[in-house]
């Protein structure tokens, strides 16, 4: 009989910037339940739902568990297949289709083991370049435009949720739902108990809301038209911090004269947030010293002004003074890493052969499916009919191709539409992972088997480049000597595998809790650009500007996209996969004003139907004083969201890799009409 044992691992969920720590209790080869750990830094024994929902994948009879294949993709069985015969299939069709036109897209399920390290991506990557085929990055539906406004302006780092706690004296929730990141919660209270006031600027009144002292609610697609008022008060009124613009800024003379124009009246009429409301909020942000802004990674650069809105916002902290200070600057976002914080890399660009490669753009991806330049794809943890913009589109052109294959734990809507072949997935207990916080490593130890023959992706991937010919693309002998060389950097003391089992699987990294310490600033001048010679260069807006967009008559209802506590990504099958958030969240729900369901004829909880000229998506309704009029809102993954979403390209090819993640997404902007169903 084996003895019962507790593993240390981590929350398979990746809810970032902040990941919680995970306990499995484990007897006679079968997990028993999980909990918060205790001693875990960065969630010191908190656990949520989504959490707790996890331990139901193992042994989840919908679970996949072998190869299948199947002839054709409309109503055709699947059969059981071995794995040579699969990987065969898959690298004959690869090599007949040629490398060109070959492509990978992955998605948070390869993350489960590794986020924060991108281990997963990492493999994606090398394998791309040696090989020669496409690979997109995931972070183009999720927080790369946030990151471009707030790179090409300098303010890229972020402080941690510990110098938040300890020091901020004011905090903007600017678009940032604690769903998103629960582990902030505590740290915020800490800083409400000193004193800190705590401001939420959302298009809803969100669960960040019970812990804020005031709530702003606009528009949505405004939230750059209120940053240029507040910058209008600043340098209007001289409350901006002269020596830190001095020194550590360029462009101040253009953008003093620039934002003149944009008054809190101008903002009032475009935001809806009362102008002396906007004035009051501009002082406070001045006079309280350290602010810190935490800023929203997803939903709040998904519609109008997406980028824009991260670059108005970046500015601010320059202009107060509150950069390279503890408590001040921005906090933690999705996508972001603390000052120092950095890993090796194991791609080979250097290798990658000429060709004509697709942009990592949205819209480029799905020319690239409709005109044939992609016959072959591989999607790696991710459903993708659920996450990109214009669903419907994106599914003419997964129609298009030769080959389809998914490899994930659970069949995802994408797969049963599309896939030729399914390939099993490995859960996070059955692999070795690493995860990184801004904070610390935390080393995931395999504690059960890996049921039936689920495979992790570093296997399919090493049995693939055999077949391919591609000798270099594992030369380490295990798993964990990859991971040793990703990890092998100054951030984590040049951490191995075995030096963290040493440690309890806990390492601290070596990074400044305070971001740009240094008063360094990502950008060719080394300083905040207010006014920025990048853009310019690139036919883009050279300073903070809102573009103004008109309401279709016919779509009066602006669209918006966000996340809900039993909800992340397209995880288990946008978690209906797991009886426990299934039973929370069964279906889609639209939030709607009161005013805007009784013009309509819509009641609380009755059947609708939400639609625009691409298409429609039958929910159920909420009606709630909790969002305004002309707002809807919908928790993001439901299959057939997306078909309402724009695809239109918002920066040109040239932008979306000016940095080291893609910021290629699309607008998903979206207006639509209610009706009853």
């Amino acid at each position: 009989m084996n003895t019962p044992r507790t593993v240390r691992t981590m929350c398979p969920m990746n809810c970032h910037p902040t990941l919680c720590g995970m306990l499995a209790e484990v007897e006679e080869g079968r997990l028993v339940g999980v909990s918060g750990d205790p001693e875990n830094p960065d969630s010191q024994g908190f656990l949520c739902v989504r959490g707790h929902a996890s331990k139901e994948v193992i042994d989840n009879p919908q679970r996949l568990l072998y190869p299948q294949v199947r002839q054709g993709r409309s109503g055709q069985s699947w059969r059981r297949a071995s794995w040579d015969e699969v990987l065969e299939r898959i690298a004959a069709q690869m090599e007949e289709v040629g490398h060109q036109r070959t492509a990978l897209w992955s998605g948070h399920g390869t993350a489960s083991t590794n986020y924060g390290t991108g281990i997963g991506t990492q493999y994606l990557r090398r394998f791309a370049d040696l090989y020669g085929c496409q690979m997109w990055s995931g972070a183009m539906i999720c927080w790369g435009l946030g990151g471009f406004g707030l790179g090409i302006t300098g303010a890229l780092e972020t402080s941690t949720k510990e110098d938040m706690g300890a020091h901020a004296e004011l905090i903007l929730l600017w678009g940032a739902n604690l769903a998103s990141q629960p582990n902030t919660t505590r740290h915020l209270v800490a800083a409400r108990r000193r004193g800190a006031k705590v401001v939420v600027i959302d298009v809803r009144r969100t669960e960040a809301s019970r812990h804020a002292d005031e709530s702003l609610i606009l528009r949505p697609g405004t939230d750059a038209a209120l940053a240029l008022a507040l910058m209008q008060v600043l340098v209007g009124e001289g409350l901006y911090d002269r020596e830190f613009v001095a020194a550590h800024t360029v462009g101040f003379d253009e953008l003093q004269g620039h934002v003149g124009q944009y008054t809190p009246d101008w903002a009032a009429a475009i935001t809806g947030i009362a102008a002396d409301k906007i004035e009051a909020l501009a002082r406070e942000y001045a006079a309280t010293r350290p602010a810190m802004i935490l800023l929203g990674g997803s939903s709040l650069h998904k519609g109008a002004n997406s980028w824009l809105a991260s670059r108005a916002i970046g500015c601010l902290p320059a202009l107060g003074g509150h950069l390279g200070v503890p408590g001040g600057g921005f906090g933690p976002r999705h996508g972001s890493s603390s000052h120092g914080q950095a890993l090796n890399q194991i791609a080979l660009p250097q290798r990658q052969p000429p060709g004509d490669y697709v942009p990592n753009q949205m819209a480029a991806i799905l020319d690239a499916l409709e005109n044939g330049r992609v016959q072959a794809l591989m999607l790696l943890g991710t459903n993708m009919l659920s996450s990109f913009a214009d669903s419907g589109r994106l599914a003419a052109g997964l129609a298009k191709t030769k080959l389809l294959v998914s490899h994930d734990l659970f069949l995802n809507d994408t797969a049963r539409r599309f896939a030729d072949i399914v390939l099993p997935g490995t859960a996070w207990l059955e692999q070795l992972g690493c995860k990184s916080t801004n904070t610390h490593l935390y080393l995931m130890e395999p504690a059960l088997e890996a049921p039936g023959e689920t495979k992790p992706l570093s296997w399919i991937l090493r049995q693939l480049a055999d077949r391919l010919g591609l000798d270099d693309f594992f030369p380490w002998a295990d798993e964990a000597g990859a991971i040793d060389a990703i990890l092998d950097h100054p951030s984590t003391g040049h951490a191995t595998v075995e030096s963290l089992r040493q440690q309890g699987g806990i390492g601290a990294l070596q990074i400044s809790h305070v971001a740009h310490p240094d008063h360094r600033y990502a950008t060719p001048s080394g300083k905040i650009e207010f006014y920025s010679a990048r853009l310019r260069d690139l036919g883009l807006p050279p300073l903070p500007v809102h573009e103004m967009e008109t309401v279709p008559p016919d779509y009066p209802l602006a669209l918006t996209q966000g996340r809900t506590l039993a909800h992340f990504h397209s995880f288990y099958n946008s978690g209906q996969a797991l009886p426990s958030l299934a039973k929370l969240e069964s279906g889609p729900t639209l939030w709607l004003s009161p005013g805007d369901a009784a013009q309509r004829g819509v009641v609380e909880g009755g059947p609708i139907r939400v639609y625009n000229q691409r298409g429609a998506l039958a929910a159920q309704a909420r009606v709630t004083e909790e969002i305004p009029d002309g707002t809807v809102w919908m928790r993001d993954g439901w299959l057939g969201l997306n078909q309402l979403t724009d695809s239109t390209s918002v920066l040109p090819d040239a932008a979306v890799d000016l940095f080291g993640f893609t910021v290629g997404q699309s607008s998903y902007r979206a207006f639509v009409e209610v009706a009853p169903a």
